[in-house]
């Protein structure tokens, strides 16, 4: 079983990482060229005098992230006739039309907002081993991989690879909006806490380097993906 203390920290570091989605993931948030660095809001300036976290998982074990994909993504792959695939460590149910990529690694840290420390949600949440293949009628083919998660930012970055050849080895490619991201949900019985509800849809980036690749322009910024459920395992007691 969790100590209280510990499950204490975990429901501190989680609702902040609910209410950091939800404070930087809007349409109107302009993507720096540091986004495509991978390093995150860990490399942010913190005072000189930098507040004790108020909780943090410092080495995260597992579990996922998973998307539901909208309707209208999937009838765009239909009518621009591009087939998904999933790679590597990555699951597609194709009855919920649910994409799954396992957690390999990361951290997370929460600062109390009244601290100063900005932003207050920090880390990393890796994913690598996984990602999604797009394969158009062109032959071309797109995979999208080593998602990392950064809860700072509401970004989502990866690799990006067309026909074997790297072209970004980390490129912002989902924003992420908490606007409308659900309660935390704790389930302490099954080691787990649940973040469901953050809306996912494309970068300029992405839009624009599957639009070149594919020969289309159908696809633009803010192009809804789906509905985000990020699954954190919690520490061991």
């Amino acid at each position: 079983m969790l100590s209280l203390q510990k499950k204490s920290a975990v429901l501190a570091m989680a609702a902040g990482l609910t209410l950091g989605l939800a404070a930087c993931g809007s349409n109107d948030e302009t993507v720096g060229a540091d986004s495509a660095s991978g390093t995150g809001a860990a490399a942010a300036a913190a005072p000189s005098a930098a507040p004790t976290p108020a909780a943090a998982i410092d080495k995260l074990t597992g579990k996922q992230t998973a998307v539901t994909l909208d309707a209208g993504f999937l009838a765009g792959l239909t009518s621009l006739k591009l087939t998904p695939a999933t790679i590597g460590g990555a699951t597609l149910d194709a009855t919920t039309g649910k994409l799954a990529f396992p957690i390999s690694g990361g951290n997370v840290t929460y600062y109390d907002p009244a601290s100063g420390v900005t932003p207050f949600v920090q880390g990393l949440i890796n994913h690598e081993g996984s990602g999604l293949q797009l394969t158009g009628t062109n032959g071309k083919v797109v995979k999208l991989e080593n998602f990392v998660v950064d809860p700072g930012k509401s970004m989502l970055t990866g690799k990006v690879t067309v026909d074997g050849a790297v072209f970004a080895p980390s490129a912002p490619l989902f924003f992420l909006d908490g606007s409308t991201v659900k309660p935390l949900e704790v389930q302490a019985a099954q080691g787990q806490a649940i973040l469901e509800g953050t809306t996912v849809s494309l970068t300029k980036t992405a839009a624009d380097a599957l639009n070149t690749v594919f020969g289309t322009t159908a696809l633009t910024e803010f192009f809804k993906v789906g509905i985000a459920e990020i699954t954190l395992a919690l520490p061991a007691s």
